[in-house]
């Protein structure tokens, strides 16, 4: 069963766990399951998707049950009206906190149509803090440790894999990340600290209900080897206070 963060007459929003496709897709043929299947399923309705989440990327998941409430949640996504908070493990210790403005080229998948090949890089920023660092005696090329850090990330635009690639060219890639990551990294993770997903979670997200007008704030907590994870580093008292801020008042 999927776990149901909020539904009423227009929208239903889950926790989408690691793994899960949002809907079928050419690239990935062998899989069965899919958010968009296994919802509707689960409460009888027709469901459509306002957004993406990457097939490894767990959390807040949106869908709304008719065309026109799809598509006025999907310009409040286009016009940046939606606030999104993630939270990634990532390789090194960035700074403390920064903006990654770094224009990138649209990526898309092999059966859409192909892109003009001189279309130019669209505008992209992701601002993130740093939450809790950690060290492990395990050698990282010339160091004798290995360095890894926890962030909170809030995306100010929405391009395909933002996250992902925008940390990759910060030369700090998500932790469990087959393309954009560092296969040695994610080897450590999977075979010796029993986490083989990626490390991305969409936490939190406020947007403003297209009926009611009233935002809707949307929470989910994380869970399983993600959870376990910061639990064994130390980081978990850092969870709760993450948890509390997401909660907490009403941005104006």
């Amino acid at each position: 069963m999927l776990k149901l963060l909020h539904i009423d007459e227009d929208i239903v929003a889950i926790d989408k766990p690691p793994g899960l496709l949002v809907h079928r897709s050419m690239l990935d043929r062998h899989e069965t399951r899919f958010a968009v299947q296994l919802l509707r399923d689960q409460i009888g309705r027709r469901v459509i998707p306002v957004h993406r989440l990457d097939k490894g990327t767990s959390g807040v998941l949106v869908f709304a049950f008719e065309r026109d409430t799809a598509a006025a949640l999907a310009a409040q996504f286009e016009t940046r009206a939606v606030e999104k908070r993630y939270l990634a493990v990532v390789r090194g210790w960035p700074d403390e906190a920064g903006v990654i403005a770094h224009p990138l080229k649209i990526v898309r998948d092999e059966y859409e149509l192909p892109i003009d090949g001189l279309a130019p890089p669209q505008e992209a920023r992701t601002a993130y803090r740093r939450l809790a660092t950690i060290e492990l005696p395990v050698p990282d090329d010339r160091h004798l440790t290995s360095r890894y850090a926890w962030l909170e990330l809030a995306p100010e635009t929405g391009r395909r894999h933002q996250i992902r690639r925008h940390l990759k060219h910060i030369s700090h890639p998500v932790i469990g990340d087959a393309t954009y990551g560092k296969g040695r990294h994610n080897r450590l993770f999977a075979e010796q600290l029993g986490c083989a997903r990626l490390l991305l979670h969409c936490a939190a997200m406020r947007l403003q209900h297209p009926r009611s007008g009233q935002v809707l704030a949307l929470q989910a907590d994380l869970s399983g080897d993600y959870a376990s994870l910061l639990q064994r580093f130390g980081w978990d008292g850092e969870l709760a206070r993450v948890s509390r801020s997401f909660s907490g008042p009403e941005s104006p």
